[in-house]
């Protein structure tokens, strides 16, 4: 018989095999198996029963029975308004993750579904809203096809699995032929205590104290800086009082009263009980699924469509209701607050401390962008003030000298004078002086500096946000085996045993046991990694190919419009102008195939782990993108004009078809266009235009989709959407690596060739103010809430920016003593310069050549110049005709290269002692961050014993008063009740909120 108060509930599909006899009444060969629950009861109302029931259902995890959480029937009219949509139906318990499936049924008849009846109810046991069998209402479902099956059962073991560890679920009846269901996880309050502890989450103890800013002098100085820029603060509670923090220790249940717990449903912060959740669903297993360790497998095995946790409401709600999401949206996420700081405390609580080191990183680099902004304007300015009096430009502007050049190509290209690219000549100074070695200097130095205050930020963030000593947790989190790797194992096992995978590994022995930890060796890899070497090979290969078939492009396009007397005065700035755009149009569609093959050659890699497998991936992707974007700019700067000849003996591409030589100005003004068009280019179209435009179209075609898609409609549609239905309907959050990636390509553009556009920086800087609130709107608005990842630093994305800085050094100092006039011009002024100065630099820079001596059929037809012409001059440090080795390097071309080797040694290796001096002079770890890491211990030592001696105090008072010690244990709790500051100069504590000065 059953309970008085009880009745009988159909077991549901999701129930797992094994039940306990007590809760389960099983009733012979029936087809449907009945849970014994409680009536349905008022949610809200407490009673002793429903303290038992809940006080059962927190144990449940400590034995393999089915306790009941009860709800109000649909069909009752609730006591209360839904108060919630972040909860489960009884407005108290929070979802804390969420896991969706799309389910298919076969047979099923429409019409027969009841709106009421949309709720099953897993926790900790099983039960569900459903009518008996033979109601009014009841859906009869057809047979399901095999693999469906499958799945439902896998899905029903993994979901038992959870409520075993201890979570309470809820989800909806499948009530339609198919649809979309969302499993609700519900963490209590045993199971966050227990994972704090496991996974030594440091949580705030009831001591606080105060962060000392220093001397006198540098509290006026901080209190002068938080005045000024007080309008630039984000209107954020973590910004009101930022000089006091928290003691925090790692949670232990055995030493709960240092924690300052006022509320149970409170103490962990959403995304702290959204990671405890994804841990717990990490590392739980699967064994109908052969044994699959974790949800990201079974995502990977699609039987479940995907896992998030939820965001905190709706970022435009009307009302004043505020929530972490909206307040972010309010405060960092708009266009119209481009002007102030980041909150990144409050990006740190919302998204984790891996997004909020990135935003913290992001956020640093713009900031310097603006020192290097202005020196590159002054830069600039200064070349712009100095143009009329460059004297080589001059004395290529005047028609005076009448400089008869060679022809530019054969038979069609006549002779020219150099007086017609006066313009390019004038262009060139604009980034070809002086200056620019200084700002190379300087930005060389700006990358260092950049670099060391990160570092230091990067310690003051980790400080206080209790990142110390977190090692043992990223190790933790490096076990968990990927899918495909588990999956490479079970088929290498196949193989060689013959036997299933499920009995090679039972459900005792993951995949990833630390007796077997390497079970791929590097002959199961080596296929990988040949295919690997291979494919990058060929992909750099392809980059250089395509470079080399615009170069072609450049040579043929020059001849052809050469031939016509319309196009031939602009042949160099079409030429150019259109190389460029073909450039960047390569570059943007080779970027998205990269980044795809990188990504396949990394999953035929098989890594171990996730953090092996983005780390790969990132270099990779690095790699091949650094050649994609980069290459067409290296030919410009060091190679195109190095290999032409001279006329008489010129390099031929193809027959008839020249190489192509720089401008009369040198190459360093077509670089600076390269650049800039590339540049901008990606900034615009590929970060910007790619990243608004894409989710957007994604965001309508998945729209379409769901309205097209065959099926019900759902009797609810007028409903207000739930807050994991508008979550499900945002992009899924793929990782950080495309926004790290866009933002190292930049800064390699800024810093390895800023010597030939020093308004790199300027134009950085303003894509990165729109960046940084695009970042910020994408995550806040269209992207799924990531997991929160607690991380020390930005991993190896630091060691390629260091590469990059000091490869930038290198690569500055070629392109001043190679592709600038900067180092002939000095070698002509200090040595071969008649009164010191550059007057005749032109003339010295030009060969002669004896026209006569041109190659049959290459000399120009139908010449436009009246008189014969005789000598012809080219741009070349080579000997005359009448001298006794004609056309041979003179001995200017040798002063000059070894003045360029020179020069490169010395820039070099003087940028690096600077660079290394600048590192040896900034500590990585701030002084007062050092001292305060210090106090810390200091403080948490004191605070320990003191808790301690309180304890011991307390546990000794029943002892006392038994032996009429009242009096003095009275004033032993007095005591222990007052300030601490009497016995401690300089500390005050309580037991609810202890302030000391640091």
């Amino acid at each position: 018989m059953a309970a008085p108060g009880l009745r009988d509930i159909p077991l549901l599909p999701g129930s797992p095999r094994r039940l306990s006899s007590r809760t389960v009444a099983r009733g012979g060969q029936g087809p449907k198996q009945y849970l014994k629950v409680p009536s349905p009861r008022v949610p809200g109302q407490r009673d002793s029963s429903s303290q038992h029931s809940s006080h059962v259902s927190r144990r449940a995890c400590s034995r393999d029975s089915a306790v009941i959480n009860n709800y109000l029937d649909a069909n009752e009219a609730p006591s209360e308004a839904r108060l919630s949509r972040m909860h489960f139906h009884d407005n108290q318990r929070k979802v804390d993750y969420v896991l969706a499936y799309h389910y298919r049924k076969r047979g099923a008849q429409q019409g027969h579904g009841s709106p009421g009846h949309s709720l099953a109810v897993i926790s900790n046991g099983e039960t569900g809203k459903e009518r008996r069998t033979g109601g009014p209402g009841d859906v009869e479902l057809g047979p399901l096809d095999a693999l469906e099956e499958e799945r439902r059962e896998q899905r029903d073991e993994f979901e038992h699995n959870l409520m075993a560890a201890g979570l309470e679920l809820e989800k909806d009846l499948e009530s339609k032929s198919q649809g979309s269901v969302f499993v609700r996880i519900h963490a209590p309050w045993q199971v966050l205590a227990r994972e704090a502890e496991f996974l030594k989450i440091k949580v705030p103890t009831k001591k606080m104290y105060e962060i000392k800013s220093g001397g006198s002098i540098a509290k006026k100085f901080s209190a002068i800086l938080q005045t000024l820029s007080s309008p630039l603060q984000p209107r954020v509670p973590e910004h009101s009082n930022n000089r006091m923090k928290n003691l925090s220790y790692p949670f232990s249940r055995e030493k709960m009263y240092l924690y300052n717990i006022q509320e149970k449903d409170t103490f962990f912060d959403n995304a702290t009980r959204s990671r405890i959740v994804h841990e717990i669903l990490k590392r739980t297993a699967c064994s109908r699924a052969n044994n699959t360790m974790g949800i990201n497998s079974l995502i990977a095995n699609n039987i479940y469509e995907a896992a998030y946790p939820l965001h905190d409401g709706e970022y435009d709600s009307p009302g004043d209701d505020m929530n972490d999401r909206k307040l972010l949206y309010q405060e960092w996420a708009r266009y119209g607050v481009f002007y102030k700081f980041q909150p990144i405390d409050l990006i740190r609580k919302y998204f984790g401390e891996k997004i909020g080191l990135y935003f913290a990183w992001l956020g640093l680099y713009t900031s310097f962008l603006i020192p290097s902004s202005v020196i590159g304007v002054i830069v600039f300015l200064y070349g712009c003030a100095t143009i009329e009096e460059d004297i080589p430009s001059k004395e290529m502007c005047d028609h005076q000298n009448a400089f008869t050049m060679c022809p530019l190509c054969d038979k069609s290209c006549d002779y020219w004078n150099l007086s017609s690219a006066c313009g390019t000549a004038r262009a060139s100074h604009l980034f070809d002086n002086p200056a620019t070695v200084f700002f190379s200097i300087f930005m060389a130095l700006w990358a260092t500096m950049f670099l060391e205050n990160w570092k230091r930020l990067q310690m003051r963030l980790g400080y206080f946000w209790d990142l110390t000593g977190i090692e043992e947790e990223e190790e933790r989190s490096k076990e968990h085996s990927r899918p495909e790797y588990e999956t490479k194992v079970r088929e290498k096992l196949l193989k060689e045993s013959g036997k299933s995978a499920v009995q090679k590994l039972d459900a005792n022995s993951p995949v990833d046991d630390e007796d077997d930890e390497d079970k791929l060796t590097w002959k199961d890899r080596f296929p990988g990694y040949l295919m690997n070497f291979a494919s990058i090979l060929f992909m750099i290969a392809l980059t250089f190919s395509i470079v080399f078939g615009v170069i072609v492009y450049r040579i043929t396009t020059a001849a052809a419009l050469s031939l016509s007397k319309t196009t031939r005065s602009n042949v160099r700035a079409t030429v150019t102008a259109t190389a460029v755009i073909i450039n960047l149009v390569v570059i943007l569609i080779l970027d998205e195939i990269y980044g795809a093959v990188a990504k396949w050659l990394t999953k035929i890699e098989v890594p171990k782990t996730e953090q092996t497998f983005e780390e790969r991936l990132i270099l990779k992707a690095f790699l091949l993108k650094f050649v994609n974007a980069y290459s067409p700019i290296f030919y410009v700067a060091f190679f195109k004009g190095r290999f032409v000849g001279r006329p008489g003996s010129y390099v031929y591409v193809f027959d008839g078809y020249r190489m192509e030589e720089c401008a009369p100005g040198g190459c360093l003004m077509e670089l600076c266009i390269q650049l800039s068009i590339i540049m901008l280019g990606k900034q615009l179209i590929q970060n910007n235009i790619f990243e608004i435009g894409v989710p957007k179209l994604k965001k309508l075609f998945r729209k379409l989709k769901d309205e097209t898609e065959p099926g019900e409609s759902d009797p609810d549609h007028s409903k207000r959407p739930e807050q994991w239905d508008l979550d499900y309907s945002l992009e899924p959050y793929t990782g950080l690596t495309p926004e790290y990636m866009e933002m190292i390509i930049q800064f390699g553009f800024v810093t390895l060739f800023v010597a030939s556009f020093p308004l790199a920086p300027v134009f950085a800087l303003l894509n990165n103010v729109i960046e940084v609130r695009l970042d910020a709107k994408k995550f806040v608005t269209e992207l799924r809430r990531p997991d929160a990842v607690r991380t020390k630093d930005i991993g190896i994305w630091f060691d390629i920016l260091s590469g990059i800085g000091k490869f930038s050094v290198i690569i500055n100092a070629f392109v001043i003593a190679v592709t600038s006039d900067f180092i002939p011009r000095l070698v002509y002024q200090y040595s071969y310069s008649h009164n010191g100065t550059l007057h005749g630099f032109v003339n010295h820079t030009l060969s002669f050549f004896n026209v006569s001596q041109l190659k049959e059929g290459t000399q120009p037809e139908n010449s436009q110049f009246d008189q014969e012409v005789q000598f012809c001059r080219f741009k070349d440090y080579r000997e005359p005709p009448w001298a006794p080795n004609p056309y041979e390097f003179s001995k200017q071309y040798w002063s000059v290269l070894s003045a360029r080797l020179a020069f490169v040694i010395i820039f070099q290796n003087l940028v690096m002692f600077l660079s290394v001096l600048v590192d040896w002079m900034i500590p990585d770890i701030p002084t007062d961050i050092s001292d305060q890491i210090k106090k810390e211990k200091s403080l948490l030592v004191d605070f320990f014993l003191k808790e301690e001696h309180e304890k011991v105090k307390l546990a000794d008072e029943p002892t006392q008063r038994s032996q009429g010690g009242g009096d003095r244990s009275r004033r032993s709790r007095a005591a222990s009740s007052a300030p601490s500051g009497r016995s401690q100069p300089g500390s005050i504590a309580s037991s609810g909120s202890q302030h000391t000065n640091v």
